[in-house]
């Protein structure tokens, strides 16, 4: 079990990549105080967990209702991970999030960032929904289950602690060391990716 929790929060990691949200919610919050700030990031946090955790225990029977095998489901979500991890190890998935950002900071009308664009599409994104969907899937059973949503509860709870102390992780890390942190994880990501699809084509082909 304890390696399921392992794999699984590496999962979460990589994917959710809390050191990642820190900077774009920095750049989102730097007008509002410090009371708006801690309370728009446990909102974030509470919505991304509320759509993870749905689609981690409803999201199979959701695709047993629009007729979508799960070795399909393996195979598409093993390819959308895999794309989200050239983008990382390329730096396009920062630029991409920096420029989201950018148009919702440009908007007067938006004050309350924490369902949009935090808490989804940049922590309960399709990558973060695919990893729960597809981990839950390939490991039945009660105790399993629990193991993974706990990897959930853990990765969320540092996504929760990146956002509240944005400032000084900035700070510390750095442009640079962020970057490299980024490409590292991404490669990581694409050999997760490259797992879910051949175990989705292992089982179609059988």
């Amino acid at each position: 079990m304890f390696e399921l929790y392992v794999s699984a929060l590496i999962t979460f990691f990589v994917v959710i990549d809390p050191p990642g949200c820190a900077p774009i919610y920095a750049g989102l919050t730097a007008g509002a105080g410090a009371a708006a700030r801690r309370a728009m990031a446990v909102r974030a946090v509470g919505v991304a967990a509320g759509i993870l955790v749905t689609f981690a225990l409803f999201g199979e029977d959701l695709l047993r209702g629009l007729g979508i095998g799960l070795p399909a489901f393996r195979i598409a979500g093993g390819i959308m991970l895999f794309l989200i991890a050239l983008e990382m190890v390329f730096e396009r998935r920062t630029q991409r999030r920096e420029d989201r950002a950018a148009q919702v900071a440009q908007s007067p009308e938006v004050e309350d960032v924490s369902v949009f664009p935090m808490a989804m599409p940049m922590i309960a994104g399709p990558g973060s929904i695919a990893s729960v969907m597809l981990l839950m899937s390939r490991n039945s059973g009660l105790e399993r289950s629990l193991v993974i949503l706990g990897a959930l509860a853990t990765i969320l709870a540092l996504t929760l602690a990146a956002l509240l102390a944005a400032g000084p992780i900035m700070r510390v890390l750095g442009a640079r060391i962020e970057a490299v942190i980024t490409r590292l994880l991404g490669v990581l990501l694409a050999a997760l990716a490259v797992q879910f699809v051949v175990d989705g084509l292992q089982v179609t082909l059988k």
